[in-house]
């Protein structure tokens, strides 16, 4: 399956060049024509490079290997803070530092100033041990090396491939690189010299979504390349250890996600017990069925049969004899009794 289409490399503009006026004249194997004063560029090419830049991408990081994105042009910024942190791998998206991969020692001691100022309370001026002056100060510089660092914090080797969007804008990082043997990758557009770039992607380097779409190809073969270091080795591999951001990712692809999975992982539990567990499945499920029309009449005559064996106590039972004669000596008291006078009425007043 290809990794990306034609159609989505037009929809992105991915072959629309330079002016003809500003062209190099070793890109001109990767220019199919000239459309309106500029330069249009061979997508078939394209397509070639990109699943050749793929494959060692994603053979680099299988290995171990990490990929730089570097892209400082405001077109590029997002995409390359976005993607890169998405599949882990680090970037610089502001100014290049001068001796970023060639004095790679005092890097790596601005790094840890960095990790260390982070560390300070910078809201609770009494538990810090600073003053006020010096918070504000040291506040400053961590707020610095962040922007310029940040997106190297967990680099702690020299990177394996650096991935470059505009090369004649970051030529300092490719010289670097070059001076280190590093392989660089690159998007080529027609105004650039295609003899600085190890792995070539002829496209626009200048318009978003372009930018967007071929940092998003490096990023997933990166991410595919991640995956495959982390498969199941061989016998006798050493298994190098998960980061912590990959191992909670294949945490929570090993748990049941769905409603359906959970209801499929209890069906096996049950399908799985012995004897013991089925016989009682089955007695509750019977005690639980309702009953049926056609054994109403025994119902009705097991509730005749309670109430006949109910047992009365004697003090409660009284004859019907005694009773009639009680009636009777109740009524021949009240007749004895003298009805009350009524009272006088008082005379109205005045």
């Amino acid at each position: 399956m290809a990794v990306v289409t034609i159609r989505q490399l037009l929809d992105s503009g991915v072959h629309f060049g330079h002016q003809t006026r500003r062209w190099n004249p070793k890109m001109k194997r990767f220019i199919l024509t000239e459309r309106s004063g500029s330069h249009i560029i061979d997508l078939q090419q394209s397509l070639k490079h990109i699943d050749a830049t793929y494959d060692y991408v994603k053979e680099t990081v299988a290995h171990g290997g990490t990929i730089l994105f570097v892209g400082t042009k405001k077109q590029a910024q997002g995409s390359i803070a976005e993607q890169a942190q998405r599949v882990g791998q680090p970037y610089v998206n502001q100014r290049w530092l001068g001796g970023l991969l060639t004095n790679f020692q005092t890097v790596s001691k601005r790094l840890a100033r960095m990790k260390e100022l982070e560390e300070v309370d910078f809201e609770d001026t009494a538990k810090s041990g600073y003053t006020k002056k010096e918070l504000l100060i040291q506040k400053r510089e961590l707020i610095k090396l962040q922007k310029s660092l940040g997106g190297i914090r967990n680099l702690t080797k020299t990177p394996s491939a650096v991935w470059i969007v505009d090369t004649k804008k970051e030529h300092l990082a490719i010289d670097e690189a070059h001076k280190l043997g590093i392989p660089v990758i690159a998007i080529l557009d027609t105004n650039c010299d295609p003899d600085d770039v190890q792995y070539p992607i002829p496209g626009n380097d200048d318009a978003i979504r372009s930018v967007g779409l071929l940092t998003r190809i490096i990023a997933d073969a990166a991410a595919e390349g991640l995956i495959q270091r982390h498969q199941k080795p061989e016998d006798g591999a050493e298994v190098e250890p998960l980061a912590a951001w990959e191992a909670e990712l294949l945490a929570a692809s090993e748990t049941p996600s769905t409603e359906a999975e959970k209801i499929e992982a209890v069906d096996g539990a049950v399908s799985g017990a012995g004897a013991d567990a089925k016989a009682k499945v089955a007695e509750v499920v019977a005690a639980a069925v309702p009953v049926e029309e056609n054994d109403a009449d025994a119902v009705v005559a097991e509730h005749e049969a309670a109430a006949d064996a109910t047992v009365v106590p004697e003090h409660h039972v009284e004859s019907d004899e005694a009773t009639e004669a009680k009636l009777e000596a109740e009524a021949t008291e009240a007749e004895k009794k003298p009805a009350k006078a009524a009272a006088p009425k008082k005379p109205a007043a005045k």
